[in-house]
């Protein structure tokens, strides 16, 4: 069991970190006025907080897992899983907000984005 949520847990690390910057077709591109833009897109990300969505996701995995685990026979097991399963989800799905809104900031001030 332990080596099941050590596992989790490493692939909720490797989901957290793994957020590529957007690529742009840079033809005809100030690269100078593009670094700006995106500092100035990527500060819009910042209130999205994906410590939170993870504590939520975790806490709804406890439930779902615990309940699984119930039925199987051992409601710990299946809340520890449970939890690190919504946890991973929910930090997933904050970075991939993240992303898309530095992308939809950069295609307002007219970059073409191609990821």
């Amino acid at each position: 069991m332990l080596k099941r949520i050590q596992i989790a847990f490493t692939v909720l690390i490797a989901a957290c970190a793994a957020h590529p910057d957007p690529i742009i077709d840079s033809k005809g591109v100030n690269m100078e006025q593009y670094k700006q833009d995106l500092e100035e897109c990527q500060a819009f990300k910042d209130p999205i907080k994906t410590e939170v969505g993870a504590a939520k996701g975790a806490a709804a995995g406890v439930a779902v897992g615990g309940a699984t685990g119930a039925v199987t026979g051992n409601a710990a097991e299946g809340a520890g899983v449970g939890a690190i399963a919504g946890a991973a989800r929910s930090a997933q799905l904050s970075e991939r907000e993240k992303q898309q809104v530095v992308k939809n900031c950069l295609r307002g001030r007219g970059y073409k984005v191609l990821n």
